[in-house]
This record gives C-alpha cells, structure tokens and sequence, in this order.
C-alpha cells in the first residue's frame, strides 16, 4: 500500500430518494475519528454497498417500483473519487423483482449478486467492461419455510458470498433454514444450484464469514442468535456442520436479540458477530486446526441495532454502523487478544446499515 492511500470509509444507510444515502467518510487510524468527505442522493434505500477498491468504484442497492406499483430491486454503479472522496452517479439498472437487502459482486468483475429477503430471491446482474452496471441475466426464487411460525413463514434470501477459490457462492436464507451453494455458468449466464446445507431447525441463517484458510466457515444465525461453525470441502463445494455457539451471555433474559453481521480476522484467530438487541459485538477465538469457537468478550455497540461493522483492511480497527441511534463507532483491536476497545468516537449518520473501509 503506497502511503498516500487513505482509509475511506464508503456507508449505505435507510434513505428516502430525496435524501442522501451514500455516503463516504475518512478514518483517521490514530484516533479513530471520521470526517464526512461527501454523501449523494437519489436512490432510496441503498442500504447495502460493495467496493471495487482497484477501479475506484462502488455498487450499491436501491429500491424502485414497477408500474403496477410492486417494489422492485435496483443496481447502481457509482464513480469515487479517491483524493477527495467526492461520490458520482455512473449509471443505474433495474434489478430483481422485490426489493433488495444485500449486493456482491463476484471474484471475476463480470456479475454483481443481488439478495431479497423479502421476495425469497437471487439475482445475477451483468457488470459491463467498464464497471457499470448491466442488465439482470438471471434470477432464482427460493422455496420452503423454516421451524419459527412467524420469522420463517416462507423463503427470505439475506445475503450471498463467495468461496475463496470463486468457484461457488453461499447464499443464506434465513426463512428456509438452508444456504443453498450455487455456482455461475458464463457461457449462458445463469445461477446453476449445486447443493444445498439445511441449518439447524430455527437458526435463521443470515451472513457468512470464510476463515482465510479456507477450510472453514462462519454463519451468524439471526433467528436463534447464534454462530455455526462449518467445514468446508472446496472440491465438493460442500458445507458440513462442526459446532453452534450462542452469540448472546449465559442466562441473558433483556430485549428481544436478533444478530447481523459477522466478520473473520485476517490472520484467522478471531471471529466477530453483532447483537441487536444486547447491542453488542462478540468476539470469539477460532481453534485453528478444528474451527471451532470461544468466547472471548461482548463489547457495548455504543449504539443500538449495530446492523453492520467491519474491520479496517489492517485489522486495527473496527467500524460499528448502529441503525437505531443513528451512530458510527469505532473501537481499537488488540492484535493478540482480539479484544475492542472504544475509541471514544461516536460519529453521527442517518440509519446506516452498512460500512465498507477501504484504501483508495
């Protein structure tokens, strides 16, 4: 990394169209302090966003409707601007056919992954040579339901991630109690299904983490507030369950607790989840040859509904997007213990959902 690189800091957040809902920022890594650089308006909800740190560009969902008035999905590809973080529209394309809560892109640059929740669907979407976005090439809908009456009535798709190879792509549903495994076919540009891995009856499956071995892999359940440990077979393209651990204290009796996000170390040793609801993020430590997880330490989210965090590229830091008080936080991280500590800045955004750091 050459020293003229800065640590932004690219956020998506609950936003009427009117208002801004992208926003970049500047972390200064002694302190830990942000500074606002630039927010854009335009698109309504861009509640999630992913980076192309090497083309300077960032992708971000957002809500449109059709002409029957149904909510639809959009893709939008935006331009940043790496010496002032100044954020310019690119372009925009419709996208899958309900709303979306999560967006990836694929290790190839050639697709972006869009995720809905509440529509049960998958889509793929075309990213032309220059990194705008293109049309929707492909689009799976989800069937099932899981084991809670209400949370999992029927599917509800809340993310999707790929294997460290790029060969597969995980996508977790939450309301089906399952992470079906797809892969892409490039020549006909469609999402082929190669296996599917129930949960435990319950669990609500909402992100995944790999560790960087690649051996192993992280599922942060949001129904059941927990954390499953996997194995992972690259040949196979398989997942095989090795542990679940709570992600909440023993005995916790106070607000109702869903979880979020979850996030793997560089280096391995530790695996980090948050709680909405104990508005915390857990840490654990990973053992190294049988993948499984310790509690190490629940950390305050001097927030409420940390909906997302992240941790800086050097792993020094770790970035908390608390919806619900309208608050960014930033913690140190002890390189040993993996413990966090608050920096004791708390910086003031509308609903973030999520928090992207990258040098650029």
């Amino acid at each position: 990394m050459s020293e003229s690189k800065r640590l932004l800091v690219l956020v998506g957040s609950y936003a009427e169209a009117e208002n801004e809902g992208i926003y970049a920022y500047e972390l200064n890594e002694d302190t830990g302090s942000l500074a606002k650089l630039d927010g854009i308006a335009g698109v309504k909800n861009p509640t999630f966003v992913n980076v192309d740190a090497e083309a300077n560009k960032l992708y971000a969902i957002g809500e449109t409707a059709s002409a029957e008035g149904n909510k639809m999905s959009e893709a939008v590809a935006l331009s940043v601007e790496p010496s002032t973080g100044k954020l310019t529209l690119l372009n925009r394309k419709n996208s899958i056919s309900a709303p979306p809560c999560h967006i990836q892109r694929d290790p190839s640059g050639n697709y972006l992954i869009l995720s809905s929740y509440h529509g049960g669907l998958v889509g793929l979407q075309a990213l032309t040579d220059n990194g705008e976005v293109g049309a929707l090439l492909d689009e799976k809908k989800h069937e099932g339901h899981g084991a809670h009456p209400e949370r999992q009535d029927k599917p509800h798709v809340h993310s999707a991630f790929f294997s460290p190879d790029g060969k597969y792509m995980m996508v977790q549903d939450l309301g089906a109690d399952k992470i079906a495994i797809y892969s892409i076919n490039a020549d006909k540009n469609e999402l082929v299904l190669h296996s599917e891995t129930k949960t435990h009856p319950g669990a609500g499956p909402r992100h995944l983490a790999f560790h960087p071995s690649a051996q192993f892999a992280y599922v942060i359940n949001e129904v059941d507030s927990s954390i499953t440990s996997y194995k992972y077979d690259a040949a196979a393209g398989t997942l095989t369950e090795i542990s679940n651990i709570s992600t909440l204290p023993d005995g916790y009796d106070g607000a109702e607790n869903t979880t979020a996000e979850i996030t793997v170390s560089n280096d391995g040793r530790f695996v980090y989840g948050s709680n909405r609801g104990h508005d915390s993020i857990v840490v654990f430590a990973v053992d190294a040859d049988k993948g499984h997880l310790t509690l190490v330490e629940h950390v305050s989210a001097e927030g409420q509904h940390p909906r997302h965090f992240a941790l800086t590229p050097n792993g020094k830091m770790l970035i908390a997007a608390n919806r619900d008080t309208n608050n960014m936080v930033t913690f140190t991280v002890d390189q040993e213990s993996g413990r966090l500590k608050y920096t004791g800045h708390s910086t003031g955004v509308s609903k973030p959902v999520c928090v992207k750091p990258v040098y650029l």
